[in-house]
């Protein structure tokens, strides 16, 4: 499964144009699915059948944070603008990919004194991308104003620790994945969402399932880690210790039944797990929870060390029992 991570985590995905994820992800279900589409906005649609009545829906979104091209000076470097959650702190000296030219990021300063106060106080305002051109013209030709960046570095492989720029959320990605690939005798019918442009507002959880009868919806995201030095205390996520259930987050609270169901999947099972209480952010379960009458709904979250940097880290047996998790509960009674 190593090797699906590094794939699907090195493609290029901003918010808006997570094609590359997408046929990606196509090629590796097909086989394996009753039912496979494309919607309208772009989320990638698949189904395995079941013969309970009921049916549930799991999720995880293809899109990365980035950054587009608003304005190109007369020298060819590039201002740019956030896509998503993007820190501008995690953007200096960092490589983004543009298009398929290789940018680096720098701060502007005409003297020591103002370079020092501009990495002091960092924006969007006082940074620039320089894709290695000396002219206007040569940059328009290259990443013209609207041009998508993200993060470029690989994956890394640590043996239980992988590194690596997109685990949010194409961890949740590979997480179904191996899920449909694992499943044989699903008893509920399932529905396997690949949603778009949740770094931007959970825009494709919004409409998804509209065209289904969901009984219950489980996003599968990263979230936090709060195991390094000095990290918040008053949250406990911790890399490898099991997949974390959602109790709440600044956009959801979990239905209590829902969690309930995941929590006595995971004890029968002998599968770890952690509770979760996150005290920001959200995931694409807040757009379930809001879509036609409302779908009880739940996150199934992997632990993230550095999310939304270039080097985000995960544990691999977190994500081999998330898969075990999810293929449990396609036969989970409820």
């Amino acid at each position: 499964m190593k090797e699906l991570i590094k794939k699907i985590t090195e493609l290029y995905g901003p918010s808006g144009r997570e094609e590359k994820v997408r046929d990606f992800i196509k090629e590796e279900i097909k086989d394996h699915v009753d039912e496979i589409k494309t919607d309208k906005i772009g989320n990638l649609i698949a189904i395995k059948k079941g013969n309970s009545g009921k049916t549930i829906l799991f999720d995880a979104h293809m899109d990365e944070i980035g950054v587009v091209v608003t304005h190109i000076l007369d020298n060819g470097f590039l201002k740019v603008e956030q896509v998503g959650g993007q820190d501008v702190v995690n953007l200096i000296g960092s490589r983004l990919k543009l298009n398929d030219r290789i940018g680096v990021v720098g701060v502007e300063g005409e003297s020591q004194k103002e370079l020092q106060e501009n990495y002091k106080n960092l924006s969007f305002d006082n940074i620039y991308v320089d894709i290695g051109v000396s002219s206007k013209e040569e940059a328009e030709k290259i990443t013209p104003i609207g041009t998508f960046g993200t993060f470029s570095d690989g994956f890394v492989d640590y043996g239980n620790y992988c590194l690596s720029k997109a685990m949010d959320d194409r961890i949740g990605c590979a997480i179904l994945i191996e899920t449909i690939k694992t499943i044989k005798n699903n008893k509920h019918t399932i529905i396997f969402a690949f949603t778009v442009q949740e770094e931007v507002g959970i825009v494709g959880a919004f409409v998804s399932s509209y065209d289904y009868d969901v009984d219950r919806a489980i996003a599968v995201d990263v979230t936090d880690s709060l195991d390094t030095p000095k990290a918040l205390k008053r949250m406990n996520m911790a890399l490898g210790k099991g997949p974390c259930i959602k109790i709440k987050d600044n956009l959801s609270v979990s239905d209590r039944e829902v969690v309930e169901w995941i929590k006595d999947t995971s004890i029968k099972n002998n599968i770890p797990y952690q509770l979760e209480v996150l005290t920001f952010g959200g995931t694409n379960a807040a757009g379930y929870q809001r879509t036609k009458s409302g779908i009880p709904s739940c996150t199934i979250s992997i632990p993230t060390r550095y999310i939304h940097s270039p080097h985000e880290m995960i544990a691999y047996n977190d994500v081999t029992h998330s898969v075990e998790l999810l293929s449990k509960l396609t036969e989970s009674e409820f």
